[in-house]
C-alpha cells in the first residue's frame, strides 16, 4: 500500500507574497495495539495475548526509563526521549522552573549513515512508495493531514507528535 499524499497550500506567504503548495500525507486510518498484536502473532509463535502482554510491559519499562531522564533506543526502530517545551522565559537562571514548560516525548526513527556521513536509510521510511490523491475540482478531503505546510518544505506539528507512551 502506498503513502497517499495531496497538495496543500501554505497558510503563510513566502518573501515574494506567494502562498506555495506542498505535498501533505493523507491518513487513511489508525491501527491500534490490538490490531498490531494480531498481525505480530500471525508472524510468530506467540499468541495475541502474549504479544499484548509484551507491548504493555514494553510501554511500562520505557516510561520508567524516560522518567529517569534516560533516552530509550529500540534498535532498528528509533529513539524516544523527553524534551521540555517552554511556554515563557524568565530573567535569571535562578528563576528557571519545570513549571514553565510542558513535558513532551520526541521520537527519532533509526537511521544508517554512509561513510561520508550522509543519511543512507531511515528504517521506518525505507522502501516507501507514494500515490497522489486525486481530488475532484472544487472538493476538499476531510482527512487530518498532520499539519500546515511551512515555507521551506517543513510542516508544523512535526515536532509535536502524539505521546506514544500514553
Amino acid at each position: 500500500m502506498p503513502v497517499i499524499y495531496k497538495e496543500k497550500q501554505s497558510s503563510i506567504a513566502n518573501k515574494a507574497g506567494n502562498r506555495l503548495y506542498y505535498p501533505s500525507v493523507v491518513s487513511t486510518g489508525n491501527v491500534n495495539i490490538r490490531q498490531l498484536a494480531v498481525e505480530i502473532a500471525e508472524m510468530s509463535s506467540l499468541t495475541r495475548g502474549d504479544v499484548l502482554n509484551v507491548i504493555d510491559n514494553l510501554v511500562s519499562v520505557t516510561r520508567r526509563h524516560l522518567q529517569s531522564s534516560e533516552t530509550v533506543t529500540f534498535d532498528g526502530f528509533g529513539t524516544f526521549r523527553y524534551t521540555l517545551c517552554s511556554r515563557y522565559g524568565v530573567n535569571t537562571p535562578q528563576e528557571v522552573s519545570a513549571s514553565q514548560a510542558d513535558l513532551r516525548v520526541r521520537f527519532l526513527p533509526s537511521a544508517t549513515r554512509n561513510g561520508d556521513g550522509t543519511l543512507a536509510t531511515r528504517s521506518l521510511t525505507e522502501g516507501a512508495r507514494f500515490a497522489r490523491l486525486n481530488i475532484p475540482s472544487g472538493e476538499s478531503p476531510t482527512e487530518d493531514d498532520g499539519g500546515t505546510p511551512q515555507p521551506g518544505g517543513g510542516q508544523d506539528g512535526g515536532e509535536d507528535m502524539e505521546d506514544p507512551m500514553g
